[in-house]
């Protein structure tokens, strides 16, 4: 297998601060957002192909990246966040304060104690190992940079390390949070995880 490097880019803060985005809550990012993301990523473009998630906060900064440098977007609907249910839209501190035992179950087994009406963890593993595993056969041997969430890329690092979905909600992925993989022929590795800047 040719090496694939694969850098995955939470979007930036989205307009409205704070708060429970999954799949039902399409959001732009904020001002701070695109400066947050346009941090992270410096200047410099080494990526062969860009992959986004459909989700406005991902896609639209996407899209202008890849304007700039003139590189092939793909926009993947594999990639759209953990839907969240009841909990879409919310800010953290709203729920921990009005359903503190629902809020503390959740974190406790948050394959189990999803909130109502909620993506279970299952279906969302199965759509993004399938889309990840779809741009590494088309890619082989490139770079590429995937714009997603912090869902998606919890399933994902979870996925890669064989780890139970009850533990994903201990990786932390900050707003414009950076994480790398390199595939080559003894598999996987994750070279970080998080990372502020990519340079």
């Amino acid at each position: 297998m040719s090496e694939i490097l694969v850098d995955l880019i939470r979007h930036g803060e989205p307009v409205g601060g704070a708060r429970y985005r999954g799949n039902g809550t399409d959001d732009p990012l904020s001002p701070a957002g695109w400066l947050q993301m346009t941090a992270a990523l410096g200047e410099a473009a080494p990526w062969d192909q860009i992959i986004s998630s459909p989700m406005s906060r991902c896609r639209v900064f996407a899209a202008d990246l890849a304007g700039r440098h003139g590189l092939p977007l793909v926009v993947d609907p594999g990639l759209i966040e953990v839907g969240m249910g009841a909990w879409e839209g919310r800010a953290r501190s709203a729920v921990a304060e009005e359903e503190p035992e629902r809020f503390a179950a959740f974190y406790r087994d948050p394959v189990g104690e999803r909130p109502a009406g909620a993506e279970p963890l299952e279906r969302l593993l199965a759509r993004v190992s399938d889309a990840y595993a779809r741009h590494l056969a088309a890619y082989p041997g490139r770079r590429l940079l995937i714009v997603c969430h912090a869902g998606v890329m919890r399933a994902l690092i979870g996925h890669l390390l064989g780890a139970d979905a009850r533990r994903w909600y201990r990786i932390r992925i900050d707003y414009a949070g950076l994480v790398r993989v390199r595939h080559g022929r003894l598999g996987p590795s994750i070279e970080w995880v998080n990372a502020r800047t990519l340079f």
